[in-house]
């Protein structure tokens, strides 16, 4: 008789691979045996289904030897982004100076295999926070936890900007010099592609970010997409960052862009467009963003006068991001229903860095 559970899910992080998103297993399988240790035949292949670009998967061998494998998005991709060499040359060794970041293991370029570049990391197990904080924190109603979960992203961000490029084997990972004003020409660029629509604030919002460009700190590691939800924090301790996820645009750049970010997703009580938060920054104790601000200033000595600046750009960036979405969706390029309202998201958020820089000057 059949086990009743065999096609149950293995841990209650991933679900079953959504129409459209398999891969072959008998071809990664093939590829990477002998390459990592108790890989053998073909995995059992399970989806992660956080994430609305790069593909994750969990493949789980017998005796519970698990890896995740990462593959980019269906459809055209921008230039530069879903990355997977960047992110296997990034996680191949920061993992040594910077323990929340996985270690990547294997990159395939052998389009033969899956069709697209893919690479396999080792498998951290915690708790991803995304909208609600889940019932064994409390659920959003214990405040201290609350606060934990707003901490530990301003500290695991801190620790990310302190790690020196060398001693992670990064020194070459980006051009510094000028960051800003290209990520700011890029995501207008980009913008721009992706337009399902006019939005009548768009022009001021770029013409002020290219207008109000400040001079950048010195360059640091970058991120490029930080925020809770591309984070794990332990099972037992809400404050502590056991995983951080999605590397494929790390660079060397400024490092208040990921500040910016991180922020423009940090809606508070009563602000437009807060239905549209991955975090529940609005639970009680969660740290407001001006607490945000004060808190990395003080862990990292940085001058904070310009995040005003960054926030735009970050809510800009984000804009830019969810129209790219929605656009894929658009041309049909995926089915997932989650993007089908992303054009009235990059509005709102558009309008949102507007309504901030009108009051900033």
């Amino acid at each position: 008789m059949e086990d009743p559970g065999a096609h149950l899910p293995p841990a209650p992080d991933v679900i079953a691979i959504r129409p459209g998103e398999e891969i072959d297993a008998a071809a990664v399988g093939r590829y990477l045996a002998g390459r990592l240790p108790g890989a053998s035949g073909a995995p059992e292949v399970w989806q992660f289904p956080g994430g609305h670009a790069n593909l994750t998967y969990l493949l789980r061998y017998p005796g519970e030897n698990d890896y995740v494998l990462r593959r980019p998005p269906h459809g055209d991709l921008p230039a530069g982004a879903h990355d997977m060499g960047r992110e296997y040359r990034v996680l191949s060794t920061l993992y040594r100076v910077y323990q929340p970041a996985p270690r990547a293991f294997v990159y395939c370029e052998d389009r033969a295999v899956l069709g697209v570049p893919f690479f396999v990391m080792e498998r951290r197990r915690g708790v991803v926070v995304r909208r609600e904080v889940p019932p064994e924190f409390g659920g959003g109603s214990d405040p201290a936890i609350n606060r934990k979960l707003s901490e530990v992203m301003i500290d695991a961000l801190v620790d990310l900007h302190a790690v020196a490029p060398e001693a992670a084997g990064l020194t070459g990972l980006g051009k510094p010099e000028g960051y800003l004003e290209r990520q700011v020409k890029g995501w207008t660029d980009r913008w721009d592609r992706a337009r399902t629509k006019d939005v009548a604030t768009a022009p001021a919002v770029i013409g002020w970010l290219a207008v109000h460009l400040p001079p950048s700190p010195p360059a640091t590691l970058v991120h490029n997409d930080w925020r809770l939800d591309n984070m794990a924090v332990a099972a037992d301790d809400p404050g502590r960052c056991v995983a951080v996820y999605d590397w494929d645009m790390c660079t060397l750049g400024d490092p208040f862009t990921d500040l910016g970010t991180l922020l423009s997703s940090w809606y508070e009580e009563g602000e437009d467009f807060s239905f549209l938060s991955p975090m529940p920054s609005r639970a009680p104790g969660f740290m407001k963003r001006a607490e945000a601000i004060e808190r990395y200033a003080r862990r990292s000595g940085r001058d904070m006068r310009r995040m005003p600046y960054y926030y735009v750009f970050g809510l800009f960036k984000m804009a830019v991001i969810v129209q790219q979405l929605y656009y894929r969706y658009h041309k049909g390029q995926t089915q997932d229903a989650r993007m089908a309202g992303g054009e009235a998201v990059a509005e709102g958020m558009v309008n949102l860095a507007h309504a901030h820089l009108s009051a900033h000057g």
